[in-house]
This record gives structure tokens, C-alpha cells and sequence, in this order.
């Protein structure tokens, strides 16, 4: 898969004029939760020709091909990313992160990873993990039958906020790093329960609520929402980003 996965990249590049500085894995494989029949959630960070970022013409700023039932593709402009960056962005955090990488031109990844920390705000990560994480709870785990991916659909993002919360930074993008904050053995259990049949079933698989763990999320969301409302805003400005922009649409291709 990964050749069809590397031959879409050069696709892309080649119909859109663009070089592609780093593209990963950005759903459940990276996140250390697939299901047999996932499909592949690629995501990337591109820059074009410099002159054309002199243009009096504005270029889009997305790449975003149709989806089909394997590949999820879809990509940033360096502009774009670099906007998001300053913002804390927690998605294109995990991107930087991610475990499974397909392209990486120059040093355009380690660069923004070695300043994560510095432009992370918790405030805003924790305001966005806990918003996933209640939406999910929410609209997805009511009912006499649930899908099991739901459950990690909360608990990745929920524990994310907890990690922050607890001051440890920026939180990882795997899902086995962020349960070592459970100290809770039956939950640990319960989760190593739901793991064992959502790497076994389809992605529609459903199970009956799970009780304990259900209530279990409930309190610890509550907990977060009054820690998090505590924390302060972080504000940085585009000085160092803007030279990091300036660098990387230098790049000749």
C-alpha cells in the first residue's frame, strides 16, 4: 500500500506544481488503533514555486482530492501551515509526530517539531481535545448499541486534554503513550477489552454500552472542563515563522 500511497504524492505534485515537504499518516493507523478495513489518512504540508507567493493573484491554499474508500488525502499549503502552527494547531501537532511517514523533504518536519513546545498553548489544545472528545460522547455513545471506535474516539482526545492538564506539554499523537496516565486497572482492562475486538471487527462493529468506562469518561471530562477553563492564552508572533517561510519556498524544485 505504501507504493500506491507514494505514487498518489507524485501525482499530486505533478497536477498541482507543487513540492510536498512532508506527508504522514494522520488517523487510527497512526494513532495505534486500526480496525482490518481503515482506510489511510494521509495529510501533508506543501509549498509551491516562490514566485508564485509573489503573485497579485491569491493560489488556493488546500489540496484536496475526492475521497474513496482507502485513501483520505488531503494537504496544506506552507502559508497555511505555518498560520496554523502560530495557533497551536493540535491536528497538524499530531501530524509533526506521526509514526508513519511517507515523504519528508529537507529539515522543514524537525524544524517545526523542535518548536512545538515553544508555540504550544495548552489552552487551546485543551480547548480542542475536550471538544472532540465531548461531541463524541455526546452524539455517539448514547443508546442500547454502540460502536466500539467511538470509545477511542473519546478516550484518545479526553486523555490528550488530561495530559496537558497535567503539564506535561504537548500531548502525543499515540494512543499508548496517553493511557499510561490511567492508573485505573479495570478501566485498563476494559480498554485492553475494547482494543482486542476493534483490531479484530470492521469499523461499524457494535457492542452494548460499556458501564463502568462510560462513567468513568463522564467524570474525568467534567474534571477537565474546570481545569481547563484555568488556563491562560498564549500568544507568540510570525517573527521566526516568517523566516522559516521565507526558507523553505526558497526551496528549488
Amino acid at each position: 500500500m505504501e507504493e500506491v500511497i507514494l505514487q498518489k504524492i507524485k501525482e499530486l505534485e505533478q497536477s498541482h506544481q507543487v513540492k510536498i515537504l512532508y506527508a504522514c499518516e494522520s488517523g487510527s493507523r497512526a494513532w495505534g488503533f486500526p480496525s482490518p478495513d481503515s482506510d489511510f489518512d494521509i495529510r501533508f504540508i506543501y509549498t509551491r514555486h516562490k514566485d508564485t507567493y509573489l503573485s497579485i493573484t491569491e493560489q488556493r491554499d488546500v489540496i484536496e482530492p475526492p475521497v474513496d474508500e482507502v485513501l483520505d488525502v488531503s494537504g496544506w499549503d506552507i502559508r497555511k501551515g505555518l498560520q496554523l502552527f502560530l495557533k497551536s494547531n493540535a491536528p497538524l501537532y499530531e501530524w509533526l509526530q506521526s509514526p508513519i511517514v511517507y515523504q519528508e523533504e529537507t529539515d522543514f518536519k524537525q524544524t517545526l517539531k523542535g518548536l512545538m513546545e515553544k508555540y504550544f498553548s495548552p489552552r487551546s489544545g485543551c480547548h480542542h481535545y475536550l471538544s472532540m472528545a465531548y461531541n463524541t460522547f455526546t452524539n455517539e455513545l448514547e443508546g442500547d448499541v454502540v460502536k466500539v471506535k467511538k470509545y477511542f474516539y473519546v478516550l484518545r482526545p479526553m486523555l490528550a486534554c488530561q495530559w496537558i492538564l497535567a503539564g506535561k506539554g504537548v500531548p502525543p499523537m499515540e494512543f499508548a503513550t496517553l493511557r499510561t496516565l490511567i492508573t485505573d486497572e479495570a478501566i485498563q482492562k476494559e480498554i485492553d477489552h475494547l482494543l482486542e475486538v476493534k483490531v479484530n471487527a470492521d469499523e461499524q462493529t457494535t457492542i452494548a454500552p460499556v458501564l463502568a468506562l462510560h462513567q468513568w469518561i463522564a467524570g474525568t471530562l467534567e474534571q477537565c472542563k474546570q481545569l481547563s477553563a484555568e488556563l491562560p492564552a498564549v500568544r507568540n508572533d510570525t517573527t521566526e515563522l516568517d523566516v522559516l517561510f521565507r526558507k523553505y519556498i526558497a526551496y528549488d524544485f
